[in-house]
Parts: C-alpha cells; sequence; structure tokens
C-alpha cells in the first residue's frame, strides 16, 4: 500500500488495525485491577497506627463539619442506601499506594461506615423579639370650676336681719302701748314677756326671713344695688306679715268673715304696720349690702378659678412622673 500523494484522492473503506490498541487497553486495566487487589489486602492485613490516627482525624473533622451544616427540615428521618460509594483519598503524610482511606459517602454526613443514619433535627426559626409598643398614655381633662354661690350666705344673713327685725319690731310696738298709757316702767317686763309669747311677733319676724332669703337666692351675687330697688318687696313682704299675725292673734278661726275684714281693714294703716313696712324696707338694704360685699368676693373668686382654668387647657397636657 503506497501513500497517497497531495492531489489524489482518498479511499473510503481503508482498514485501520486496532489489534494492538485493545490489547493495551486490556493490559492496562488488569494492572490496574492488580495493583488495587494488593493495595486493599495491605490496608486490611496490617494498617498502620499513623493511618489509623490519620483516618480518625479525617472523620472527626468530617463530623464536626456536618454537625455545624446546616440540617435540612424533614418529615421523616431519612436512612442511607446500603451501598454507598466509596472513594480513595490520599491522606497527608502518606502514599496513595501504601495508605488508602476508605471513606463513605452519604448525602448529608461523611462517615467511614458502610450505613449512617442521618436524623434530621427540626429547626426552629429564631423570631426577633418584637420591640415594645408604646403603651397609650390617658391626660384626664381638667374639668371647669364649679362656681360658687352666695345663696347660703344670704340665708345665714338673712337670719341675723331676721334677729333685728324681731328686736325692733318689738320696741315699737311697746313705744306705741307706751303712748297709749298701756306700758308703764312697772310692766314692761311683764308686756315685753307677753309679746314673746304672742303671733303677733312672731308671724311678722319669720315671713320677712323668708322674703329677705328668698330675695338673696334670686339675686345671689349681685351688686348692692338691687338690694337697694328689691328691698321694697321685703319691705311689702314684712307688711304683710304684720297683717298675718294679727289674724293669728285673734285667732283667726275663731272670727267670721265680716270680723276678719274689719280686723284687716283697721290693721291697714296702723303705726305698727308702717314700722314692720319701714323696717323690712330698711334692713333689706343694709343686711343686702353685707350680702352684696360677700358675693362681690365670690364672684372674684369664680374669675381667678376660671382664669386659671384656661390657663390649663391652654398649657395642654404634662406627664407627672412620680
Amino acid at each position: 500500500m503506497s501513500d497517497p500523494k497531495y492531489g489524489e484522492p482518498i479511499e473510503e473503506n481503508t482498514p485501520v488495525e486496532t489489534t494492538s490498541v485493545d490489547e493495551a487497553v486490556a493490559s492496562a486495566h488488569a494492572g490496574l485491577a492488580d495493583a488495587e487487589a494488593a493495595s486493599r489486602e495491605a490496608a486490611v492485613d496490617a494498617p498502620s497506627t499513623a493511618d489509623a490516627e490519620a483516618a480518625d482525624a479525617v472523620h472527626t473533622s468530617a463530623s464536626a463539619a456536618s454537625e455545624q451544616a446546616p440540617q435540612p427540615v424533614v418529615a421523616e428521618p431519612a436512612r442511607a442506601e446500603s451501598t454507598p460509594a466509596t472513594h480513595t483519598e490520599p491522606v497527608y503524610g502518606s502514599s496513595f499506594a501504601d495508605d488508602p482511606v476508605d471513606e463513605t459517602y452519604v448525602p448529608g454526613a461523611y462517615s467511614s461506615s458502610a450505613e449512617t443514619v442521618v436524623v434530621a433535627e427540626p429547626v426552629v426559626p429564631v423570631v426577633p423579639a418584637a420591640a415594645p409598643a408604646p403603651q397609650p398614655i390617658f391626660v384626664q381633662a381638667p374639668e371647669p370650676p364649679r362656681l360658687r354661690g352666695n345663696r347660703g350666705a344670704a340665708g345665714a344673713i338673712g337670719l341675723l336681719a331676721a334677729v333685728a327685725f324681731g328686736v325692733l319690731y318689738l320696741g315699737a310696738a311697746l313705744g306705741l302701748q307706751a303712748i297709749r298709757g298701756e306700758v308703764t316702767g312697772a310692766n314692761v317686763g311683764t308686756a315685753a314677756l307677753a309679746a314673746v309669747q304672742s303671733w303677733w311677733l312672731w308671724v311678722p319676724v319669720v315671713v320677712f326671713f323668708i322674703g329677705f332669703w328668698l330675695l338673696g337666692a334670686v339675686i345671689n351675687r349681685g351688686r348692692w344695688g338691687h338690694w337697694v330697688i328689691f328691698g321694697l318687696l321685703v319691705g311689702v313682704v314684712a307688711y304683710a306679715g304684720h297683717l298675718l299675725g294679727q289674724l293669728f292673734q285673734a285667732p283667726f278661726w275663731t272670727l267670721t268673715a265680716r270680723q276678719g275684714a274689719d280686723l284687716i281693714q283697721g290693721q291697714l294703716l296702723a303705726p305698727l304696720a308702717i314700722v314692720a313696712f319701714v323696717l323690712g324696707r330698711e334692713l333689706t338694704i343694709w343686711f343686702g349690702a353685707w350680702v352684696a360685699a360677700r358675693g362681690k368676693r365670690v364672684t372674684e373668686l369664680n374669675d381667678e378659678a376660671q382664669r386659671e382654668y384656661e390657663r390649663t387647657l391652654e398649657a395642654g397636657p404634662r406627664i407627672h412622673q412620680g
């Protein structure tokens, strides 16, 4: 067979000698098998102490690495296959041919045993602690101040005014009786004691007190001018109290209608009736000035409390820490 020259066609079905190549490959495989068998026998028959320690170190490091590595979460434990893949790795400090190290590869672990059971531990997710939510702070709104009244003071001062009215009214009655000659120095005490036990004295006093206190309840913290103007009403009430006292003194339940009318008609312009009207009018003015003065003070206190309340609202809520 001649070599083809440049430019000549090459025959397609030219046979290629492959006998020598196949024999070489088979011989190489046989040699590798013999060498591997010899190395296995040598490793099983006489393992060295250094090789065992190196294998244990490798196994220990592999186990630690498998423990530190995150394990997958599975529902059931997985068992490795009974025939794992085997590979040979050289150990540092020993030759590959003389000191082979057999390792068994199991998914998820590295162990030298032929069969390894890997149990997946449940991984508890670490949830970061949430920051505490701010607690709401409830601030109580200040209550508006309660306005102070002056009606109680008007009633208390009215009692003193009623006592003064009774004393003056009694003195006027005894004076009028003395002018008529009914009361003298010898029987003035007896006449005064009899008057204290009579209806004609106490009924006008009680009616005057009621009129004074009602006017004070209406005026309340009003000015003194209100007492001066409306004191006429208290004078009229005291005048009516005098007439009512005469009816009780009669007494009226023993009188006929005609006798009662004649009694009232005879007392309309009686001197003591005029005295009752004047006393009711004047005492209301002067004791009303006392009530008005206290009412002015109460008004100032109310205004100050209202201003303090408004300043508190303008300042806004404040948190007091103990």
